[in-house]
């Protein structure tokens, strides 16, 4: 099932070498900018990930927060980009957020492939009920699924990227999103025959 990307990619060009350079002496206005082309992709990661919540800014803001705190450590010319190194910090600080969460809660994981048209009550309803089918099969998921997952179809991002964002080899992204694909796979399918009941 194709999804919509919701959030620019992480592909995108990174900022300049010299405005990175003044985010690693701490220069504030620097870090505004950091802050402005990657604030939609950190708050969409965080909310799925983490789940929807009033936690999802104070996550973000706790990732942007953390960045400023070691960008003076980062190195400009490692083998790590601005983006996957700021994406390893939301990843970390979503998964313990999620983990310490006492109940579940399905992450919106369809606002990215809905579409809206003018649709009858009926096309609307069909809709909601995927859009509950697909959260509630992507909320199943195992958290290190689950974060390989939102990576890849929401964030555009490769096979090599996610593995320095989740520090794993790339096999080990390959296989836990063959078990994520197979898994919404299967619950979709269950979900299609129990609609198609009489």
């Amino acid at each position: 099932m194709p999804l919509l990307r919701a959030v620019p990619s992480v592909g995108d060009p990174e900022l300049p070498r010299e405005t990175l350079e003044a985010c690693r002496v701490q220069d504030p206005a620097a870090f505004r900018s950091f802050v402005l082309r990657y604030q939609h992709t950190v708050f969409a990661l965080v909310s799925r990930i983490a789940g929807p919540g009033a936690q999802v800014q104070d996550l973000a803001q706790e990732v942007f927060l953390r960045a400023y705190r070691a960008f003076p450590s980062f190195d400009l010319d490692g083998a790590a980009r601005p983006s996957t190194w700021l994406l390893t910090i939301a990843v970390r600080l979503s998964q313990n957020a999620r983990k310490q969460a006492a109940r579940a809660i399905a992450a919106p994981l369809t606002d990215a492939a809905e579409v809206r048209d003018s649709a009858t009550p009926e096309t609307e309803r069909a809709r909601r009920e995927l859009g509950r089918a697909i959260a509630g099969a992507a909320n199943e998921l195992s958290d290190d699924q689950r974060a390989a997952f939102v990576l890849a179809e929401f964030h555009g991002m490769s096979l090599a990227d996610i593995a320095a964002v989740l520090e794993i080899p790339e096999g080990t992204v390959k296989t836990r999103l063959f078990r994520a694909r197979a898994h919404l796979r299967e619950r979709l399918a269950a979900f299609q025959k129990e609609r198609e009941k009489p």
